[in-house]
């Protein structure tokens, strides 16, 4: 009898971001992508949200590699961390490889992992798994689908889709190879449901570069275009028609600075009409010559454009008369820090189009019919939704229902959950550790549910800090209490309330000492118990109070 072929999400499931899945049959694992997310607002502090690998850690013995589908954060953000402890080889197209290897030079550690470029139409094999890269289009190129043949049949996963008959660059999704794949039978569909909730087709990238020639042709102004940096077509297209325009091309903002120079050294972003110069030079042309191409199309606040709107780019200043553009759509959540961000364009005296109805942005996720359509082609006898919120994956099973997947056939499951199939069934089986790790500063995982909740306690109430100096023999208090305050009030505007602590901390010490309680514990219980009781009766405010002995 043969084992059960699991898939295991380690992110992506539930959530935007994070995607990671892992692929185990027997003593052989592979792993689907390794992203980050971008933290909650909830999360104060925190630079990044990587997939919790445990489950790995734990079956290290098994890992045969990493296998990538393209060169988006959400896909690759998490290797650099995540390699440390599961080293492994990756395969991945040239561009996703370039662009990690930038990662990884960045997180000194581009010698420790071993990289393997293909191509699509690549076939390599990895223990028991023979996995097929098949082209597709994306936001980003070198977009793969993956065909993965287990001992058990074909899986196959989308990765990040849309099926763009007229791409800038490349060629349009291999939708004959994806038929053949449905017609020999595949055992499982992973289809990406990102834009499931809207109806049609998506629009081509061609449809924006037609956009954003009109806006740069009938303008002189100065024009400053904010989009994606990991859009090259985007790029290309901006290129192509800042060289038709007589215009010099400058980028701005790390992100966009690395992936253009990437791209442009492995050849998918060519200078034909040489109108690239470097953001330091744009001070020797006239406003009406230039086109910035900068990051920050989502209000982030130490982008390039979210600084030019502020005032604090070093090298541009948006003045009275420039055109700005902001080629991208705003990933839910992002929606106040980019309209707070416009309004400060404005009021520099810029002109902001940002309307979707100017279509300089369309989106590099499948809708409703080109998701039927891979339905369609796949004929899956497993369906199983990823990449999205878990309203997304429902309405994704219902389309999968619609096409003829049998509903018995459809599994919607989360993160750490196994989808175990065997020879004649598919079942949700016992969840995995999973769940997500902190990436704060340097430190991995040593933020959790404690300081989150400290953080925010810090951040609405404020803090005040009660310091007392006692004798280390005798117990008498030698100096203080003294109070700090932080975030609650202004120590010299509220004298009186002050005064009014210090003596019900002197209470809560005197109290201890009649009732002989010399540990500290008990003194610190003391102190902040009675501080934050009058302090609720007093002002209804719950500062978060930080009692400090010291002994001499």
């Amino acid at each position: 009898m043969k084992e059960k072929l699991k898939i295991i999400p380690l992110g992506g499931l539930n959530e935007i971001g994070k995607n990671m899945t892992v692929i185990e049959y027997g003593n052989d694992i592979v792993v689907i992508d390794c992203g980050v997310a971008f933290p909650d607002d909830d999360m104060l502090g925190v630079d990044l949200v990587i997939p919790d690998t445990t489950y790995l850690k734990r079956n290290l013995n098994k890992l045969r590699g990493y296998v990538i589908t393209h060169g988006h954060e959400d896909h690759i953000g998490a290797i650099p961390y995540v390699l440390r402890e599961c080293n492994a080889p990756i395969y991945a197209t040239r561009l996703t490889c370039g662009i990690i290897e930038t990662k990884l030079s960045e997180h000194k550690m581009p010698q420790k992992v071993k990289m393997n470029r293909v191509r699509a139409g690549d076939t390599i094999k990895l223990g028991c798994f023979k996995i097929e890269f098949i082209h597709t289009n994306h936001s980003i190129a070198d977009s793969v689908a993956l065909a993965i043949t287990t001992p058990l049949g074909t899986i196959l996963h989308t990765g990040d889709f849309k099926i763009d008959l007229t791409p800038v660059s490349g060629e349009m999704i291999d939708l004959v190879r994806i038929g053949e794949l449905g017609k020999k039978g595949l055992l499982a569909l992973m289809s990406d449901s990102t834009n499931v909730e809207r109806p049609g087709y998506t629009p081509s990238e061609k449809i924006v570069g037609k956009s954003l020639e009109k806006f740069i042709m009938e303008s002189d102004q100065r024009i400053i275009i904010a989009t994606f940096a990991s859009n090259v077509s985007r790029l290309q297209q901006i290129l192509d028609i800042a060289a038709k325009a007589g215009r010099k091309v400058a980028v701005c903002g790390r992100s966009m600075e690395k992936i253009s120079k990437v791209s442009m050294e492995l050849g998918y972003l060519k200078d034909s009409g040489k109108v690239m110069i470097d953001i330091s030079e744009i001070k020797r042309y006239a406003r009406s010559q230039l086109i910035i191409v900068s990051t920050g199309s989502q209000g982030e606040t130490m982008s390039a454009l979210y600084r030019m709107a502020y005032g604090s780019h070093k090298q541009v200043e948006v003045n009275s008369g420039d055109r700005i553009l902001i080629a991208a759509s705003a990933i839910p959540g992002n929606e106040k820090s980019i309209n707070n961000m416009v309004n400060e364009l404005y009021k520099q005296g810029a002109e902001v189009i940002y309307d979707r109805s100017a279509a300089i942005h369309v989106s590099g996720h499948a809708c409703q019919e080109d998701l039927k359509l891979m339905l369609g082609l796949c004929k899956p006898k497993y369906f199983i939704p990823v990449h999205g919120e878990y309203r997304m994956l429902v309405q994704h099973a219902r389309l999968a229902q619609e096409m003829g997947v049998n509903p018995k056939n459809v599994l919607i499951t989360e993160i750490g959950r196994p989808v175990e199939i065997g020879e004649n069934s598919a079942r949700l089986g016992n969840s995995v550790p999973a769940g997500r790790l902190l990436v704060d500063g340097l430190g991995i995982g040593d933020v959790g549910t404690a300081v989150l909740r400290d953080r925010k306690h810090l951040s609405e109430d404020g803090l005040l800090v009660i310091v007392v100096t006692v004798d280390a023999t005798t117990g008498v208090v030698i100096a203080g209490p003294d109070i700090v305050s932080r975030g609650f009030v202004y120590v010299k505007e509220a004298e009186a309330l002050m005064e009014e602590l210090r003596t019900i901390s002197q209470m809560a010490l005197d109290r201890c000492s009649v009732e002989n309680l010399r540990d500290w514990n008990s003194l610190k219980s003391a102190i902040k118990g009675d501080v934050s009781d009058y302090l609720f009766k007093k002002t209804k405010r719950s500062p978060m109070v930080l009692p400090i002995i010291m002994e001499i």
